[in-house]
């Protein structure tokens, strides 16, 4: 086969390499390909692997060869899949290998929030710690998650996995989920309780049609005062401006986000400078142990398309 891998920069470094890939075919590995090059570099490719190359039809085009595109994510939203479906082309997706790490990433900017640990390592660093009269000085509030309710927007694994969590700080959970949920142990709402009633909220849904821009003004100013709000999911479910309206006014205490409507980010994106806005670079799926555990998922995908019984395929 001959393998083209279109943007390996978003997914590979020292520690993680694509050189596992070489038992299937003849290897082309592209950094990061621009637009203007695709077209050559998919004239001869059997199989292409992607994160987020865009793959529309107009490209597919001239891939008169593909047989097979593997995804180094679990969305599928840059790939025409009806396109692929109508032309013989089959696409895989990695489900399920980022649970662990978005949980722990969405969980980890709570903290950052209640905890101010950012900002309690700069003081100290800055040697405040050394001129202070007293061993302790707290200049930023800190905040117990124990006895608090954090709602969880979609109860699919992550969303599972950062309930276990909630429970485990001795947090109340309440659910926003399309399907009815089959847990005693949370109480599932609709959205407008679960904004109004928790003091963290949480996105752990998809994006679509229905979701898009689902945290507008009215979203937010529903939510409680000095609550928190955290994103891991993606970046389209929310109104940012509306979110900056609410962290300026300091309706909210704090907002943790690892995910954009446009990335990577732009010099004009009102979140740059937001107060108590905690932005990390959509890394929340990116742990070593996680991108280990997708290529496992990449290459079995591999394996079992070549054996003539494709799994994990998107339709």
């Amino acid at each position: 086969m001959k393998i083209l891998i279109t943007d390996a920069d978003t997914v590979f470094d020292t520690n993680v390499t694509p050189d596992f890939l070489k038992e299937f075919g003849e290897l082309t590995v592209c950094g990061l390909s621009e637009p203007a090059d695709l077209e050559t570099q998919i004239a001869d490719a059997e199989m292409i692997l992607c994160n987020k190359t865009p793959l529309t039809a107009e490209l597919l085009q001239k891939a008169k060869k593909l047989k097979y595109i593997g995804l180094f994510a679990t969305g599928y939203n840059n790939i025409d899949v009806a396109y692929a479906a109508d032309h013989g082309i089959t696409v895989c997706n990695a489900p399920g290998y980022s649970t662990e790490a978005v949980a722990q990433h969405a969980v980890a900017l709570m903290l950052a929030i209640l905890n101010r640990v950012g900002e309690y390592n700069q003081t100290v660093k800055e040697g405040d710690w050394i001129k202070s009269r007293t061993f302790s000085y707290f200049p930023f509030p800190l905040y117990e998650l124990a006895g608090k309710t954090v709602g969880i927007v979609g109860y699919g694994s992550i969303g599972r996995r950062v309930t276990a969590i909630a429970k485990a700080f001795g947090m109340r959970v309440l659910i926003c989920n399309r399907r009815k949920v089959e847990d005693d142990t949370v109480t599932q709402t609709d959205l407008d309780t679960l904004l109004r009633e928790s003091d963290v909220v949480s996105l752990h849904c998809p994006l679509n049609e229905d979701s898009k821009g689902m945290m507008d003004a009215a979203a937010f100013d529903k939510m409680k005062k000095g609550s928190v709000f955290i994103n891991t999911a993606r970046g389209g479910l929310v109104d940012e401006n509306a979110l900056r309206v609410a962290l300026d006014s300091g309706h909210l205490l704090g907002a943790g986000i690892d995910v954009l409507r446009k990335e990577p980010m732009t010099p004009d994106c009102p979140l740059l400078d937001a107060p108590n806005c905690y932005l990390t670079p959509h890394i929340a799926w990116a742990g070593l142990e996680t991108r280990n555990r997708l290529m496992t998922v990449v290459a079995e995908n591999i394996r079992t398309f070549l054996a003539g019984k494709p799994q994990n395929v998107v339709k």
